[in-house]
């Protein structure tokens, strides 16, 4: 395994972070053990969460995946040994969250970092991450922007303001965002530094083959203030695998499930830009699999990586993905095809 610092942390975590969202929805306790027992076997020691998960949200499974992790920790008796993140939901509409609409209000932060507390059966959260902005923003791939100059949002100095009484308190370590774009992180950073509040040191957004959008704004900043990606779904939602190159679709699959949920990946453009970069794998003697998560890897602006899988054979072969360098040549290819059809998926 690899290792890489995060943020301006001391904290060495490894390239691989392993995703934990489809536990106590498609993957058992039982699994999710197996799984993070043969991911610490294999050097990961970096973990992420969210109070939001199972996937997809439903007032009947959120929390599940945090109380499996919990549970793992408590027989394992390794906390120390583990980074773990995880995340506060954003605004929305999900009432069974707070029985409201969810804000970043100081009240609602602090009622759910308990509520993470206690089902991870834990006393501290390593980083602790905002899952998605309060301002209306485009995010979770909505196109275009659309500004509202009545947009109450919560401001972005009193965010900070109410995470720094929990790192005061010893409840976290860091902070970090998630679906955030340029201008919302820099305002992070330059609040942080102009009123000595806690930094981000960490942005978990997506980025893959199918969606090189991070590239355009976020990656300059990640590597100038040393504010890394941990990129979320490298392999864009099974495209990226070749199970679904032929259009069918296997059954238990995520999008055989969650078929006309998540259409991000599967319209015209995507379909047709994941059959050429996993020919392309293969043209190499590479599973799609791997040159996809080997790209993701390659990047100096990616903190971690964070692979996802519902089975141990899935799971080790995008671990291994990080002893796959991917040579001039094939880089050159891959930027061929993004060329003639850039940001299929954005």
């Amino acid at each position: 395994m690899k290792f890489t610092k995060l943020g301006n942390t001391e904290i060495s975590v490894s390239k691989i972070c392993l995703g934990t969202m489809t536990w106590g929805e498609q993957n058992t306790e039982e699994e999710a053990f197996d799984q993070m027992n043969f991911a610490v076997e294999k050097g990961i020691n970096f973990f992420d969460t969210a109070e939001l998960y199972s996937v997809p949200p439903k007032k009947e499974t959120f929390g599940n995946t945090e109380k499996i992790i919990g549970n793992w920790l408590t027989q394992k008796g390794n906390r120390e040994k583990i980074i773990l993140a995880t995340k506060v939901v954003g605004r929305s509409g999900m009432k069974w969250f707070r029985n409201k609409e969810t804000r970043l209000h100081e009240s609602q932060i602090f009622q759910a970092l308990e509520g993470s507390l206690k089902r991870l059966k834990t006393d501290y959260i390593d980083l602790y991450q905002l899952h998605w902005p309060d301002r209306k923003s485009n995010f979770f791939g909505k196109l275009g922007y659309q500004h509202e100059a009545e947009d109450d949002f919560i401001e972005i100095k009193t965010q900070l303001e109410s995470l720094e009484k929990l790192v005061a308190q010893g409840k976290i370590r860091y902070i970090g965002l998630s679906n955030e774009t340029p201008w919302g992180l820099m305002k992070f950073l330059s609040l942080s530094e102009k009123y000595s509040l806690p930094r981000v040191v960490s942005v978990q957004n997506p980025y893959s083959l199918l969606n090189r959008s991070y590239e355009v704004g976020l990656a300059e900043i990640s590597i100038r203030e040393r504010c890394g990606l941990l990129a979320y779904s490298p392999l864009a939602f099974g495209m990226l695998t070749g199970k679904y190159d032929d259009q069918r679709y296997p059954e238990g699959a995520r999008l055989s499930i969650y078929k006309n949920i998540y259409t991000r990946y599967t319209k015209e453009k995507g379909v047709t830009s994941s059959k050429k970069y996993n020919a392309l794998a293969k043209d190499y003697g590479l599973t799609p699999s791997q040159m996809a998560l080997a790209y993701v890897n390659s990047k100096e602006f990616v903190t971690s990586n964070i692979i996802g899988a519902t089975n141990l054979k899935q799971l080790d072969e995008n671990i291994n993905s990080i002893n796959i360098e991917l040579n001039k040549e094939l880089l050159e290819k891959i930027d061929i095809i993004h060329e003639k059809q850039p940001y299929p998926c954005p």
